[in-house]
């Protein structure tokens, strides 16, 4: 049977998933178990808000290749370590070959975390705060394909949520790397239709529903988690 334009079924394993899904294993277990997957960790939101920073202009399998490295360089992304970085930090993370060393990404996810510690203050948690952009049914396509896929670079939701980033102090959150990270980390469900993954994404986030509200102060917020 021919596939629907945007999937592919890969002759390894016989699992039909979304075009972009390439052959690097990496790659495939990366959208397999990770993308479109509902996350409601402070450190792994903050984190995927300073890698897309970082991917602007390059691929996201190059990053996805230096993840360990960035995670080791910027303190596992907890918020107030990154937060605290200094000068000193910046000149290391700059001689560090294992990440991007392009100072205006580096001072960005600094200045991104001081920003995050402020809504993490304000708002109880990150994750509160971001999922609020979760676009409703009636900003959401009824089937998703690669048509409508195509159409989806910016949305409504993504420029409101970059737009709320900026005027809070994020940087490098323009709407098309906000939709990115919206994919992501499952605030939409951009499988296409009839890859494998679609439907346990759409499980994923039905189970998990919104995420709790920390008491503003709450010394977990942002903290690492398992």
């Amino acid at each position: 049977m021919k596939l629907a334009e945007g999937l592919r079924r890969h002759d390894e394993d016989g699992v039909v998933r979304c075009f972009w899904a390439t052959d690097d294993p990496l790659y495939r277990k990366y959208h397999d178990e990770e993308w479109g997957m509902p996350v409601h960790d402070d450190v792994k939101l903050f984190e995927k808000l300073c890698l897309e920073g970082f991917q602007s202009g390059l691929s996201w399998l190059t990053i996805l290749r230096k993840r360990e490295s960035f995670r080791a360089a910027f303190g596992g992304f907890v918020i107030d370590r990154v937060a605290a970085f200094g000068p000193a930090d910046v000149e290391r993370l700059l001689g560090d070959a294992g990440i991007v060393r392009h100072r205006g990404k580096i001072e960005a996810a600094i200045q991104n975390a001081k920003a995050a510690r402020e809504i993490v203050a304000q708002e109880g948690s990150l994750a509160a705060f971001l999922w609020r952009f979760m676009p409703p049914p009636s900003e959401r396509p009824r089937k998703l394909d690669m048509s409508t896929l195509r159409s989806l670079a910016t949305t409504e939701a993504s420029t409101r949520l970059s737009k709320e980033l900026k005027r809070r102090g994020f940087r490098f959150v323009g709407p098309t790397t906000a939709y990115a990270f919206m994919q992501a980390m499952g605030l939409v469900n951009d499988h296409i239709e009839g890859c494998a993954a679609r439907p346990h994404v759409e499980a994923a986030r039905k189970k998990a529903g919104l995420p709790r509200i920390a008491a503003a102060g709450d010394s977990s917020a942002g903290a690492a988690r398992p």
